[in-house]
């Protein structure tokens, strides 16, 4: 079952690109957040090799079950104390949103990507747009790899409500690129709107239902 959701994946994304006009195709990352390994280890063998986890204990916990050769993001939230090690073990981490975290990340590890709060939402992490640029220049100045920009929109009814944030976030990638090449890169897009978010330019897609199914209560 997994492999078949995960071939409806890439078609869909490889439509969505078509339809954009775009000839470069964006990075799935299959999320496996409280999936058992098992089914990590299905995706796998249909030949997928990036998966992400939403806390950095499940990481760790699944991981050294899996092969070496799994690319790892972790997209979750990222707490201070936790930071240093999460860049040392995952490939990209996804939640990068304050100041604080700059010095106690690993500056030979984990690509970063700032996460925006485009919306404002008081329950979601992320930077305000104001306070993006001047964490991009802290992660560089302290020679952290800065690659992008990433963001969880309101939730949608439908796809197309995601479109005006996607939008945004592009907006605000291409204002900064211009002042630090190297923050290119846009995760943004789910299981509900990633075909929309492939249309407005993301690089990075972030999927776990249409790939695992439902969330699983089981840890593994």
């Amino acid at each position: 079952m997994v492999a078949e959701r995960l071939t409806t994946v890439h078609r869909r994304v490889d439509d969505a690109a078509r339809r954009a006009g775009r000839s470069d195709r964006p990075v799935v990352v299959a999320v496996s957040k409280t999936h058992p390994a098992a089914l990590v280890l299905e995706a796998y063998a249909a030949g997928h090799r990036v998966f992400g986890e939403n806390r950095l204990q499940e990481l760790q916990t699944k991981a050294p079950l899996l092969p070496d050769d799994i690319e790892w993001h972790l997209v979750g939230a990222l707490q201070s104390r936790k930071a240093r090690v999460a860049s040392q073990i995952a490939s990209m981490l996804h939640g990068v949103d304050r100041l604080k975290l700059v010095d106690r990340l690993d500056p030979c590890g984990a690509s970063v990507l700032v996460q925006v709060n485009l919306a404002g939402e008081q329950q979601k992490a992320g930077a305000s747009v104001d306070a993006v640029a001047p964490l991009v220049e802290a992660l560089v100045a302290a020679s952290v790899p800065v690659v992008g920009l990433m963001q969880i929109p309101p939730q949608p009814k439908a796809g197309e409500d995601s479109r005006k944030w996607f939008s945004k976030l592009r907006d605000l990638r291409d204002l900064l690129v211009r002042d630090w090449p190297t923050v290119r890169e846009l995760s943004m897009g789910m299981t509900d709107d990633y075909e929309v978010a492939i249309e407005e330019g993301a690089t990075i897609i972030r999927v776990g239902r249409a790939i695992f199914g439902a969330r699983s209560t089981q840890q593994p």
